[in-house]
């Protein structure tokens, strides 16, 4: 054993470690990056859910009712319908988790004890973000209005509910994880796929020098580089098909129709992962960084797009950033037309999103190709 000799392979290694920098210091902020979300962004129990409400009672009742529900620290009035329309509309589209419709007889029935109900309609498509709230339901009829049942109208002891709660858990009425996980599965398999191996095989090319070999033909830069991305979009093509044709099959996932804005999504996507691989790898200078960079990419990708955990149970700041991963737009495109049936009219905001996303990237994969192929 010689002192001398293991320091000087220390040193080797700590030169080595100032040399690639970017690999290293992706090393060191993973670690930081998983803490953060994991410790701040993920919510399993989500409160605080946008909820739609038609109410055709005005009396103390329905009111009483509605102030029992909101303190309930699950639900947000965020929309106040005019016709049982509006508010089929509002749950379709996913701008509110919850539909609670209170009838016109509502307080007439309390009072008879006639068997007064309210619908309380849930967007069960990811049942991991309602269960919560609608296992809370269960106390509403007998705390909501026990102070306003005094008197002439207090109950008699023992007595049944005042009202019941009608819950219909809509597009996945069994509660059914794998007809939300499943769909939103196509859009993580696409992105580890395309991203990653785009980005290794470009980065392949530069490694062992082959790529200068390419550009010395007559063939030019760009139509190398369509060349070679070209077969990836063959492959996320098929793999879709697989994929669908395996959730139908093996977990008998529902398709709904929506199939032409469907099909522009995953065009859409699959377009944009593969200029983000090419982005990748005009900025990655190995095949190590160049994954690397992508599993920086496909972590906030899984976590914050609404795939594993809801996304209505983040707080805003991750909310934001998820909107600003293309995978959670795709996956509304994907659950949205297979679960619900959508099409372009409803889809629009996300697929306008996904095309901000591939114009975007492809500029800027453009920009770096141009100066680093020169």
């Amino acid at each position: 054993m010689s002192a001398t000799r293991i320091l000087a392979v220390l040193v080797k290694e700590f030169t080595q470690l100032t040399r690639d920098r970017l690999t290293y210091a992706l090393i060191l902020l993973m670690p930081i990056v998983q803490l953060l979300l994991f410790g701040y962004a993920i919510n399993s129990d989500p409160h605080h859910l946008p909820t739609a409400v038609l109410v055709q009672d005005h009396g103390i009742f329905a009111r009483s009712t509605l102030g029992t529900i909101v303190r309930s620290g699950y639900f947000d009035i965020t929309e106040t319908a005019r016709t049982p329309e509006e508010l089929d509309r509002a749950i379709a589209l996913g701008r509110v988790q919850f539909a609670i419709t209170i009838p016109a007889d509502f307080s007439r029935r309390v009072v008879r004890g006639d068997k007064a109900q309210i619908l309380v309609e849930a967007d069960a498509a990811d049942p991991s973000a309602t269960g919560s709230a609608i296992a809370a339901l269960a106390a509403l009829p007998q705390e909501a209005l026990k102070h306003d049942l005094t008197g002439a109208v207090a109950p008699r002891t023992p007595a049944p509910p005042p009202f019941e709660v009608v819950v219909h858990r809509r597009y996945n009425p069994e509660a059914i994880s794998a007809y939300n996980i499943v769909p939103g599965l196509l859009g993580i398999i696409l992105s580890m796929t395309l991203v990653m191996m785009t980005s290794l095989g470009v980065t392949r090319e530069y490694e062992r020098g082959t790529m200068e070999s390419l550009l010395a033909t007559p063939v030019r830069p760009l139509e190398v580089m369509i060349g070679k991305l070209a077969p990836y979009v063959l492959v996320g093509l098929i793999q879709t098909v697989v994929i669908l044709v395996m959730a139908r099959v093996l977990f008998d996932v529902p398709l709904a129709g929506g199939w032409a804005p469907l099909s522009a999504g995953i065009l859409l996507f699959i377009f944009g992962s593969l200029a983000l691989g090419f982005l990748v790898s005009t900025l990655a200078r190995s095949q190590l960084q160049a994954m690397q960079m992508s599993f920086f990419y496909m972590l906030p990708s899984i976590l914050l797009s609404g795939f594993m955990f809801p996304f209505r149970g983040m707080p805003d700041w991750a909310q934001w950033l998820g909107t600003v991963i293309p995978v959670t737009h795709f996956l509304r495109v994907v659950r949205g037309a297979l679960l619900k049936g959508l099409g372009f009219a409803d889809l629009w905001p996300s697929l306008a999103a996904l095309a901000v996303f591939v114009l975007v990237v492809v500029s800027l994969a453009m920009a770096r190709y141009r100066t680093t192929l020169d």
